[in-house]
C-alpha cells in the first residue's frame, strides 16, 4: 500500500467487517426475519408511546448523562446509577472498553464461537486477540486461563453466548475472576441474560458489586424490543465507568432511545410476555428440529444454532437457500468458525411452525 496517503493504525485492515443477519427473501410473498434474535413480540406500547412523544422534541440535545435512564435501571436491578454507564447499543460499550484497557502490543482473550464484536474491538486498538477453544459449543475456563498471558489485559465472556445458546455455570465464572490478575478486566456480556432459566446462572450483578475488574454489559436490542434504537448499559466498578465516561462521546444516547428505554424496563408485563413466549418455543423447537435427525445445541436463549451435515443436497447453506426462498430468513454462521449451522431467532408461532415443515421438506421428509 501507498505511504503517499494516510494509513490505517496496525490492526485496523485485519478486521472482518461485521455483517448483520440479511432481512430480505427476495420473492417470497412473506417475510420471517429469523436471522437477529430479534423478540417476535415486538417493544411495549409504552415504550413506543413515550418514543413517538419525543419525536416533538428533536431540535433538542439528550441528557448527556442519560441521567432518568440509568436511575429507572438502578431501580430496576437495585444498582447504584452513578455506576452505570449508557451507550448506543453493547457494541459501543464493548468498543469504549477496549479503547480504555488495551493499547498495542496488548492481548485480550475470547472464545472460539464468541460475539464477533470482540476481535473487532480488540484489532481496532492495536491489540491482538486471543482465541481460547470451547468444548461442546461451550466456552471452558481451563481453556480460557490458560490463553492468559502477562499480556493479556481483557478477557471477554459471553454468558450465555451468541451464536452458539450455551452458557457458563456461576461457579465457573468466579473460578475464571479467582483465577486471572487483578490487572485484568473480566467483561460479561449477558446481552441474553433476560431468558435464561436455569438455577445455576447469575448474569454478574454481584461479582461486579464486589470487584474492581469485572463489568458486565446487558442491551435492550433483544427481550426489550428496542434494537432499532441501539442502546445499551454497562454495570461497573467506579473507577471503570470513570474511565469510559471520560472517553465516551458526549451525547452517545439519543433521546427517543433513553424515554423509551425507561417505559420499557418499567414494563415488566411486556417483558414477562416475551419470556414466557420464549420459554415455550424455545424448547418446542429444539425438540422438533431435533426430530428431523438434525442436532441442535442446547441454548438458554431466545434461538437455536441448527448443525447440519455436509452431505451434498443437505448442507447449511443449502437448506438457507431452502429456507429463504420460502420467506424463512435464518442466519449463516460461517463468520463464526461454524459453517456446516444456522442460527435461527425464537420467532412467532407461525414462522416456528413453518421452519419446522419446512426443514422437514427440505431434508425429505414429513413433519
Amino acid at each position: 500500500m501507498s505511504a503517499q496517503r494516510p494509513q490505517p493504525r496496525p490492526g485496523v485492515l485485519a478486521i472482518k467487517a461485521y455483517v448483520p443477519g440479511k432481512s430480505d427473501a427476495p420473492g417470497a410473498a412473506k417475510v420471517f426475519k429469523l436471522s437477529s434474535n430479534e423478540t417476535p413480540l415486538g417493544a411495549s406500547e409504552k415504550a413506543i408511546a413515550a418514543y413517538q412523544t419525543a419525536g416533538t422534541h428533536l431540535q433538542d440535545y439528550p441528557d448527556g448523562a442519560a441521567t432518568a435512564l440509568r436511575e429507572a435501571i438502578g431501580e430496576a436491578f437495585g444498582l447504584d446509577p452513578a455506576r452505570i454507564v449508557c451507550g448506543a447499543g453493547s457494541d459501543d460499550l464493548l468498543n469504549l472498553l477496549a479503547r480504555a484497557y488495551l493499547a498495542d502490543g496488548d492481548e485480550a482473550v475470547h472464545t472460539t464461537h464468541g460475539f464477533l464484536v470482540y476481535p473487532i474491538a480488540t484489532l481496532g486498538t492495536g491489540a491482538k486477540p486471543v482465541v481460547a477453544a470451547e468444548k461442546e459449543f461451550t466456552a471452558d475456563v481451563d481453556t480460557i486461563l490458560k490463553a492468559v498471558t502477562p499480556k493479556t489485559k481483557v478477557v471477554f465472556l459471553a454468558n450465555p453466548n451468541n451464536p452458539t445458546g450455551t452458557y457458563v455455570p456461576f461457579d465457573e465464572v468466579r473460578r475464571l475472576h479467582r483465577a486471572l490478575p487483578p490487572h485484568v478486566l473480566l467483561v460479561l456480556d449477558a446481552a441474553y441474560a433476560e431468558y435464561v432459566q436455569r438455577n445455576d446462572y447469575e448474569s454478574g450483578i454481584e461479582l461486579v458489586a464486589t470487584s474492581e475488574n469485572v463489568v458486565m454489559i446487558r442491551t435492550f436490542s433483544k427481550i426489550y424490543g428496542l434494537a432499532a434504537l441501539r442502546l445499551g448499559w454497562l454495570y461497573g466498578p467506579a473507577h471503570v465507568v470513570d474511565a469510559l465516561n471520560r472517553i465516551r462521546g458526549p451525547f452517545n444516547v439519543n433521546t427517543p432511545a433513553i424515554v423509551a428505554g425507561i417505559e420499557a424496563i418499567r414494563d415488566t408485563v411486556h417483558v414477562e410476555r416475551a419470556r414466557q413466549h420464549n420459554a415455550k418455543w424455545l424448547p418446542w423447537l429444539t425438540a422438533e428440529i431435533g426430530k428431523l435427525g438434525l442436532k441442535v445445541t442446547p441454548s438458554v436463549a431466545n434461538f437455536v444454532l441448527i448443525h447440519f451435515p455436509t452431505t451434498p443436497g443437505k448442507t447449511a447453506k443449502e437448506a438457507d437457500a431452502f429456507l429463504t426462498k420460502r420467506g424463512l430468513v435464518l442466519r449463516q454462521v460461517g463468520a463464526y468458525h461454524l459453517p456446516d449451522a444456522l442460527r435461527m431467532s425464537v420467532g412467532s408461532e407461525e414462522a416456528n411452525r413453518l421452519v419446522v415443515a419446512s426443514l422437514a421438506e427440505f431434508l425429505g421428509q414429513k413433519a
